[in-house]
């Protein structure tokens, strides 16, 4: 079996833009004409400059291989060019690639992707879901906790044992930073009144996106300790591992962390350390399917586990599914509500999501297909911002009032 064919496809996420402003799909095709579809999570540079090299790393480590031969296309890709070392941008390229791969080795052998992981484990999978709260316009309003409150309470509703919240404030280009009195009141405010709506029915997540220097995240788990979080989300920014097992040793919350990382490499120090005993690798970025069960058998034997993180499209969503399927140590998997709206539509068959659990395909493969016709009525990707941006300014400690009610 040979792959002979790529396509590239940057979706544009129609507003209000929930799973970021676009979505990278690649489909490979073999020479005995299996098509297999994986998705790119890589944010650094705009769509425009990615596709090039997206089609390089093709070019190069792909065109004509085999697809079965995941080791080798991972070892080359992550070798280009003398480096041998983590790189976001490249980790995503080689991850929508792999995923890819992985769909059409299932399809080849009839079986879904989580039987050649090692066989399913878990038939459902526990789930949460951000709050995305509405005001009496309809707009979203992320600031007031008793919107939060009434949308934890729906969520619960529909079944969800994990509700995730980010109070913190923005995330900015000069993160981490002191969080102010106010913002530390707001946050235990939230904590507060999601805490009561939706009692002991569900874990509460604190979300934060490196905010805080140590110190700050330090005192601010300290006031969130009594309402008992399932954990406390990426308290500092990545890449100093001591700073975050810093945070770890003084708070009884358990630190979760991953989403910004790539390979087992940059995951081994976060084991070692102690800094998380909860691991959200974003499989479209981390490295691809393999990659992301090798990281899960790391922390297997430290007895940690894996919560895959997601804010990326339903491809990568399921291609997560698969591998929390076959995971032993898996914990709970992130979803966007039920998975309905543009996640729906732009699938021939929708995610399932029962009660709060999501339900990982038996069909070979990733078990989806694109409804290719939705992916070109909404491409390409034609604005400038990013999937994600930080906010260009340092935070005003001024800006955020505490929240009363």
């Amino acid at each position: 079996m040979q792959i002979a064919e790529l396509s590239v496809h940057v979706v544009a996420v129609p507003p209000p833009h929930i799973g970021g402003m676009y979505w990278i799909f690649v489909r490979l095709t073999t020479k005995d004409g299996i098509v297999g579809t994986g998705e790119i999570y890589a944010t650094a540079f705009h769509p425009t400059a990615l596709v090039p090299l997206i089609e390089d790393v093709f070019e190069r480590y792909l065109l004509g291989h085999d697809p079965h031969d995941i080791e080798r296309f991972w070892r080359a890709a992550y070798s280009s060019g003398f480096t041998q070392r983590p790189d976001p941008t490249m980790m995503g390229i080689v991850s929508g690639l792999e995923i890819a791969c992985w769909d059409i080795i299932g399809k080849a052998a009839g079986r879904p992707v989580h039987a050649l992981l090692g066989g399913m484990v878990h038939e459902r999978l526990r789930a949460y879901t951000y709050l995305y709260p509405k005001n009496a316009a309809g707009e979203y309003d992320y600031n007031d906790p008793d919107l939060a409150a009434q949308c934890a309470a729906k969520m619960v509703g529909m079944g969800f044992t994990g509700v995730k919240f980010d109070p913190a404030g923005p995330y900015t280009a000069y993160s981490g930073h002191h969080l102010s009195i106010g913002v530390m009141e707001r946050c235990e405010t939230f904590c507060a009144k999601v805490r009561d709506a939706v009692g002991g029915r569900a874990d509460l997540l604190f979300g934060t996106h490196g905010q805080m220097v140590p110190a700050s995240a330090i005192r601010l788990a300290k006031r969130l300790e009594k309402f008992d979080p399932l954990w406390f989300e990426e308290p500092v920014p990545p890449g100093q591992e001591a700073a975050m097992a810093e945070v770890a040793r003084a708070t009884s919350i358990p630190i979760a962390t991953g989403e910004r990382l790539t390979t087992k490499y940059e995951f081994q120090r976060v084991l070692e350390t102690g800094a998380a005993s909860i691991l959200q690798m974003n499989v479209a970025r981390v490295g691809g399917l393999l990659e992301a069960k090798k990281i899960a058998g790391m922390a297997e034997a430290k007895y940690a586990q894996i919560a895959p993180h997601l804010y990326n499209g339903p491809i990568g969503a399921a291609a997560s599914m698969q591998l929390a399927a076959a995971t032993p140590n898996f914990l709970i998997h992130e979803a966007i509500v039920d998975f309905s709206g543009f996640y729906a539509e732009i699938l021939q068959h929708k995610l399932v999501v029962e009660d709060g659990y999501l339900i990982p395909s038996r069909e070979p493969g990733l078990g989806v297909e694109l409804d290719m016709a939705v992916v070109e009525a909404h491409s390409p990707y034609t604005g400038r911002r990013l999937h994600l941006q930080m906010d260009a300014a340092p935070a005003d400690v001024k800006a955020f009032a505490p929240a009363r009610g």
